[in-house]
Parts: C-alpha cells; sequence; structure tokens
C-alpha cells in the first residue's frame, strides 16, 4: 500500500504546482524522509522519485520553493538528511542513488552559504566510475554554482575546497561524452567566480579551457560556446595579473 501510496503521489506530481503545494503543505514531505530511511526497496525508490519530481516543481516555483523547503522547518530538514545520507554512501547500483541527487540539484537555491555539507559528497561523486552517476553530480553542482544561484560564489568556493578541479580536468579531458559536457559547463561557472583560484592556477584550468575551446563538440552550442569564451577570458585576465605580480 505505502509503495502504490507514494507511487501515486510521484505520478501526481510531476510537473504539476498545486498538486506539489498539497502534497507537500500535508505531512507527506516528513513521511517520505521516514520512508526513504525506513521502507522497503519499492517503498524507498517510489519515495527518492517523488521528493525528486516535487523539488523539481519546486525549483521552478520560488512560492512552492519558499514555503514547503525552508532550510529552518524539520519537514525539510529531515528530507535533506535523507538525501546526504543516500549520496554520501554513495551506491551506484542503488536505484535510490540518482533520484536523490537530482533532488539535491534542484534544492541548490534553498541551502544558506554556510551549509556546504552536500557539496562534499557530490564532488567525491565525480570519481564515480558509473558515468550517468557523474553527470548527475555534475549537473547538480552545476545548480550550486550557477550564476543564477545566488550564492554561487560561496558555493564555487566550496567545489573547490572539496577538491573539484583535478575530477573536473579528467573528466573535460576524458570522461565520456554524456559527461564532458556538463563537466566543462561546471568548471566555467567556478572559473567565472573565482577566477583567482590558486587551485584553478596549479591545476592549469586555463589550459582546459583552450583545448575545450578548439573542440567542435564541445562549441556546438551556442550558449556554451559564450561561457566558455567569457570563462576564459576572465581565468586570463586574473592569471596574467597574478603573474604580473610574481616578478
Amino acid at each position: 500500500m505505502k509503495a502504490m501510496a507514494a507511487r501515486a503521489l510521484w505520478q501526481l506530481a510531476k510537473g504539476n504546482s498545486p498538486i506539489c503545494r498539497s502534497i507537500t503543505e500535508s505531512r507527506a514531505l516528513l513521511c517520505f524522509a521516514v520512508l526513504l530511511e525506513k521502507g522497503s526497496e519499492d517503498v524507498q525508490l517510489n519515495s527518492a522519485m517523488a521528493l525528486m519530481v516535487i523539488t523539481a516543481v519546486a525549483e521552478k516555483d520560488a512560492e512552492l520553493r519558499r514555503s514547503a523547503f525552508k532550510p529552518n522547518s524539520p519537514a525539510c530538514k529531515s528530507v535533506v538528511d535523507q538525501l546526504q545520507k543516500i549520496t554520501e554512501k554513495a551506491d551506484a547500483d542503488s536505484d535510490l542513488l540518482i533520484p536523490c541527487i537530482k533532488a539535491i540539484g534542484n534544492l541548490a537555491r534553498t541551502f544558506r552559504a554556510t551549509e556546504t555539507r552536500m557539496i562534499g559528497p557530490l564532488v567525491r561523486l565525480l570519481d564515480e566510475r558509473e558515468a550517468e552517476v557523474t553527470r548527475e553530480a555534475t549537473i547538480a553542482l552545476s545548480k550550486f554554482a550557477c550564476t543564477d544561484n545566488y550564492l554561487h560564489l560561496d558555493h564555487s568556493k566550496a567545489i573547490i575546497s572539496a577538491g573539484g578541479a583535478k575530477h573536473l580536468i579528467q573528466l573535460v579531458y576524458f570522461g565520456e561524452q554524456i559527461v564532458q559536457i556538463p563537466a566543462l559547463v561546471l568548471m566555467c561557472y567556478i572559473a567565472l567566480h573565482v577566477p583567482d583560484s590558486e587551485e584553478f592556477a596549479q591545476a592549469e584550468v586555463l589550459n582546459v579551457l583552450e583545448w575545450a575551446s578548439k573542440q567542435s563538440n564541445m562549441t556546438q552550442d551556442e550558449s556554451l560556446e559564450m561561457l566558455l569564451q567569457e570563462a576564459k577570458s576572465r581565468l586570463d585576465l586574473y592569471q596574467s595579473r597574478g603573474s604580473r605580480g610574481f616578478h
């Protein structure tokens, strides 16, 4: 029964703000958190999928996001705690991992600057052998670091501090095709927001961006090409200033 109820809510909530509002105004979020922790396998999966679609609606609906996912509300805290546990466990064979990663990305605008506990587990997943998992972790991190996120500077610094630079370089150079582009997007956002990063300078990220700008498969998308050129110019400006300062 629980599995069927969670599945029904997942299907009903998909892309539907009023339904999501009704679900979140009841005690359903708290229930999903409990089911995600203690439910049977199918109950856990349906609960994770329901949370993924509800957070996807909340990502685009600021009013729903503010009312349902206040950082200090017990229901939101319980949900985030469970999402974090599953992401930290990082079991690539688990069907729960990808919907939980997506849900965290969807909630990226709800985290405070000081709340960086989600960043570390996501950065560690950049080293995951499963390309699909790595791709989703990269996309989720981009939602923290993108310019649209008010706290993009704090989140970008947290990604660097968690060791993100070396993983992103590997992914842009050697990652599977489904991972390369999202990794490049994330690298560009961080370069744009933290151009004076010592870690980025030492990792020679500018060289990676130069290389990427010459790859036809990475410059087909007009918005990505613009982002890449902007990141490259900004990094070049700061690093040339820095090198002049050392001589």
